[in-house]
């Protein structure tokens, strides 16, 4: 009978990831599982582990896309509804960590080495600094690394949600707009909303009502794409998304005071490659008045790691396991 394993998972809306640790403690090949496949994480951890022969699990660390808590857990994109008791009891775990995803991909900031990372714009990092790290994947995460008494310690919160602001007139008119699609009583438009791949086809259909385009329904997938060969509309419509994560990105290194760096994750931004590098992104992060000097000095790192997610929650996992071994 096989050892007993730990397993790292990366639950989002769209797509989860697991690996077994390694040895050392880092995790292995990660397998991508569509997440509407399966009913819920325990149906998909059992596929994964169907997959690669592992029928039993001593320990497991499950970065999910949702807010933690103890009560039941809702995937804030995804159908998926349950909570850490339940898949404990239904896998026979010993031990369960459930952590936010964007929590667990600060934690992996330590541990990436320079290929993992592209800077763009900056300077060098301030050593002991705050780390700030958001992206725009299925939807918004943002979250912070800060030094604590020699050890990093991530916040866990929901920054994706916080009201988006406009930064010029057209962006005015695009949040105008987006009030009315959005529609109640007390309209709320969070950057998620917008600066995300979610967001991305309402975004289009903004910016082409703005600017007077026509334009056909496409999927965040399909905009990207268009974009990145050279399509007029969704050009412009990237760069848009690229400038108001530029301005959330400022803001929130002024928050942090992330003189350690701002790095962006998610699956849409590595995606870009140039069109990011060259897009308003950095302008717009810099762009913040008497603060702007403060801003140019930090750098911008695009998180090129296929899983880092799944380095964080190992390293927490980990963490614990020495904390209170099993």
């Amino acid at each position: 009978m096989k050892t007993p394993a730990c397993l790292v998972g990366d639950i989002g809306g769209t797509r989860a990831r697991f690996a077994l640790l390694d040895e050392r403690g880092a995790p292995g090949p990660a397998t991508v599982l569509p997440v509407a496949d399966h009913g819920g994480p325990v149906e998909a951890i059992e596929a994964y582990l169907d997959r690669i022969g592992q029928p039993r699990l001593g320990a497991a660390a499950l970065a999910v896309a949702a807010p933690v808590g103890d009560g039941p857990v809702r995937l804030t994109n995804g159908a998926w509804t349950f909570s850490r008791a339940g898949i404990q009891d239904r896998l026979g775990i010993d031990r369960l960590l459930l952590l936010n995803d964007f929590t667990a991909l600060a934690l992996s900031l330590p541990h990436l080495a320079g290929g993992d990372l592209r800077q763009v714009g900056g300077g060098a990092p301030l050593a002991g600094a705050a780390k700030a790290v958001l992206g725009p994947g299925t939807g918004l995460g943002v979250s912070g690394l800060l030094a604590d008494r020699g050890r990093w310690s991530a916040l866990s919160g929901e920054g994706g949600h916080a009201t988006l602001a406009p930064a010029d007139a057209r962006e005015a008119e695009i949040l105008a707009l987006a009030w009315r699609e959005l529609g109640g009583a007390s309209p709320h438009v969070s950057a998620e909303r917008l600066v995300s791949g979610g967001g991305l086809p309402l975004l289009h259909s903004l910016v082409a009502e703005v600017d007077g385009c026509v334009f056909l329904a496409l999927t965040g997938e399909e905009i990207v794409a268009r974009a990145l060969v050279g399509d007029p509309l969704c050009r412009s419509v990237i760069e848009t998304f690229c400038a108001m994560l530029g301005t959330l990105a400022g803001n929130l290194a002024l928050t942090l005071g992330a003189r350690g760096g701002v790095y962006i994750g998610g699956g849409i931004v590595p995606r870009l490659g140039e069109l990011f590098d060259r897009s308003a992104f950095r302008a717009r992060f810099e762009a913040k008045g008497r603060f702007a000097g403060y801003l140019a000095a930090i750098p911008a790192y695009v998180i090129l790691s296929p899983a880092p997610a799944l380095i964080g929650a190992a390293s927490a996992l980990v963490e614990a396991e020495k904390q209170q071994p099993l």
